[in-house]
């Protein structure tokens, strides 16, 4: 996918957690977003501190690896270091903790990649929104998750376009449906078809053409995916879906 998940956003959500936990989790990740089955105790360090993890220069991590019992593995050596993996037990402690669902794995990845949005989201009703939507995608309810996301989504673009002023956005909205309603506030976008209001968006500035494009498709699934009909969105029409919106409007 293009939207990319650091190590540091991944690990972020366990600050106060165990180290243990954290060495499994920088283990979970080299193998499932970086395609590394198994790292040497030195290549977890680094990426720990990488990822600026409190104490990682001094902590004890063969040790913690040893301890850790049927959550790793050692498949073998590099050089003359012990290499360590996750076993299947070890991948689903991680994934507990992390509240990663146990399916496909662009599911996981989507569900990492918006909880590590989330805290970039400053408006709370658009971030209640995504948070609702990483429920649904968890389990599996993705013509929900499509619906949450892009009502997060829209939120963030209506307050963005705010920022300008009533006058402006008004103009805005006026050019592309002369019959719109008067905006006293930023609230008074549900009164405003989510095209039209992509539209004033890029008048605005806020998206380039392309932008609004990919946007407006990602609209076409949302309305297919919120509407009475038998239409069902697979795993990687609503991951592209989730690229776009995050890509576009939540970086």
């Amino acid at each position: 996918m293009g939207t990319h998940m650091t190590l540091v956003e991944f690990l972020a959500p366990l600050s106060k957690d165990s180290n243990r936990i954290k060495i499994l989790a920088v283990l979970y990740f080299s193998e499932r977003y970086e395609g590394v089955a198994a790292l040497t105790v030195d290549q977890i360090r680094i990426r720990l501190k990488r990822a600026r993890v409190t104490g990682s220069k001094t902590l004890n991590i063969a040790d913690t690896l040893a301890k850790s019992g049927h959550f790793v593995d050692s498949p073998g050596t590099e050089g003359l270091k012990r290499l360590w993996s996750l076993t299947s037990t070890g991948q689903e402690e991680v994934r507990t903790t992390l509240g990663l669902p146990a399916a496909e794995p662009e599911v996981e990845h989507d569900v990492a990649v918006l909880q590590a949005l989330l805290s970039k989201i400053a408006d709370p009703m658009a971030r209640e929104f995504v948070a609702e939507g990483i429920k649904c995608l968890r389990v599996g309810a993705l013509r929900a998750s499509v619906v949450f996301i892009w009502s997060g989504a829209i939120q963030v673009l209506h307050n963005r376009a705010w920022t300008l002023g009533s006058a402006k956005v008004n103009a805005a909205v006026l050019t592309h449906d002369p019959k719109a309603r008067n905006l006293s506030s930023s609230d008074d976008f549900a009164y405003v078809k989510d095209r039209v209001a992509l539209l004033a968006v890029q008048d605005l500035g806020f998206l380039d053409k392309g932008q609004r494009s990919t946007l407006e498709e990602a609209l076409d699934l949302r309305n297919r995916s919120g509407h009475p009909t038998n239409y069902r969105p697979g795993i990687k029409k609503v991951s592209s879906f989730i690229e776009d919106v995050a890509g576009i409007v939540f970086q």
